[in-house]
């Protein structure tokens, strides 16, 4: 199938799946913009409540032939933005009227902020009953740690997911990703989306509680049921504990990453490489035999892969139907011909003028595509054009600014 036969159906009249949908993403940092990008890049119509003092725009590196960082250009595209200090109490009654046009609230300042400030979730309710409020934390809106602040790598150490990450015979390593952040997000989206088919079903609103911690453990592999049973998982660096070889070996010029599952793709290799006797030899026939003798085994394929270039070792392995990859850098994956033509990286234009490259939407929709629709806007770039849009006059702005609400 080509892109043009999957699209066949396609509309260009809606933005997305959830066209129509309105979102109001009050939210800092990466988790909570996250789940907003994925709503926005779904279709729904995001608007940004910016808070004066905010530094995404300028946070290094910077995208090369550009003034802009890459931190805000990633998680705000399809967004607009408004400039609304909800910290001022004239910004909070207009908040509520923006809440009176929204389906969902997404926010994810510590718990009882919002509250503090007059816009938590129940005053909110009280403008619009139905609405789905959505709460992203980093240990949640009740128990005993939700009163602490939350950052990503914080999550990955007390949620024993770093205890398991890098080397078998070193210390913890953080993951390179904001991995807590990204889970959170994705949950945060998930959530929304499950409330708003409960709220179109029934007619009720509710609150949505996602909590770092909680995403990162649903994602662990059900280690936490191991660690609640007493068969605490052990590091394992690049191999695996139930399937032998896995892992990283060196060829000739690179690295690769080789799996083998199946007994039978283990045949198939011994055949490759030229080691027919290996197929049902003692000791290598079964996983469990190549578990026992796992040194042993990692040997052979060492010492084959170390002949050949890593070219060499994928194109024969894949042709005979095996699986194994070259370690690439993000820098040759966007070269990729078969990443470009997933459309996942987007040509751009930014909100000065300049052009970039912006990762695209991850899901593909046949009826309903999506993409980067618009780059990041400037902070508060839509504020006047969304505050006439709740009845809010050039005037009456203009003496909100006076008092830097907006």
């Amino acid at each position: 199938m080509d892109a043009d036969e999957f699209y066949r159906h396609a509309r260009t009249d809606r933005t997305g799946p959830l066209h129509g949908v309105r979102v109001l993403d009050v939210t800092k940092v990466w988790s909570g913009p996250m789940a907003a990008c994925v709503l926005a890049d779904l279709g729904a119509e995001v608007i940004r409540v910016e808070m004066p003092g905010n530094r995404e725009g300028t946070l290094p590196p910077h995208i090369p032939g550009t003034s802009l960082s890459w931190f805000r250009e990633t998680v705000h595209r399809n967004k607009r933005s408004v400039g609304l200090d909800l910290r001022v109490p004239e910004a909070r009654p207009v908040f509520r009227k923006l809440v009176a046009t929204a389906d969902v609230v997404l926010e994810n300042y510590k718990p009882g902020t919002l509250d503090a400030w007059g816009v938590g979730y129940a005053a909110c309710r009280e403008v619009r009953a139905d609405l789905v409020f959505v709460s992203i934390s980093g240990w949640g809106q009740y128990g005993p740690d939700a009163d602490r602040a939350g950052y990503d790598p914080i999550t990955q150490a007390a949620s024993g997911w770093m205890s398991l990450n890098g080397d078998a015979d070193g210390g913890p390593v953080r993951a390179p990703t904001f991995l807590a952040d990204d889970l959170a997000g994705l949950h945060g989206a998930l959530g929304a989306l499950a409330a708003l088919r409960h709220r179109d079903s029934t007619g009720e609103g509710q609150h949505v509680d996602v909590s770092m911690l909680d995403s990162l453990l649903f994602q662990s592999s059900g280690f936490l049921t191991l660690g609640a049973t007493g068969a605490t998982p052990r590091r394992w660096g690049n191999e695996t504990d139930f399937a032998v070889p896995a892992g990283l070996f060196r060829c000739a010029d690179t690295d690769i990453y080789l799996v083998i599952t199946l007994n039978k793709h283990w045949r198939q290799f011994a055949e490759v490489i030229g080691r027919p006797e290996l197929a049902r030899a003692a000791g290598y026939a079964t996983n469990e035999d190549r578990r026992e003798h796992r040194d042993k085994v990692n040997a052979v394929v060492s010492e084959w892969c170390a002949r050949h270039p890593a070219r060499y070792v994928v194109d024969t392995l894949r042709a005979a139907g095996l699986i194994a990859e070259r370690v690439r850098t993000f820098g040759e994956v966007a070269a990729d011909a078969h990443v470009r033509a997933r459309d996942m990286l987007v040509d751009t234009e930014l909100c000065t003028g300049e052009r970039a490259p912006l990762t695209g939407p991850a899901v593909k929709f046949s009826g309903t595509p999506t993409g980067v629709r618009s780059a990041a806007p400037r902070p508060g770039a839509d504020t006047g054009e969304v505050l006439r849009g709740i009845g809010l006059s050039d005037r009456e702005q203009d003496r909100l600014r006076e008092r830097r609400a907006i």
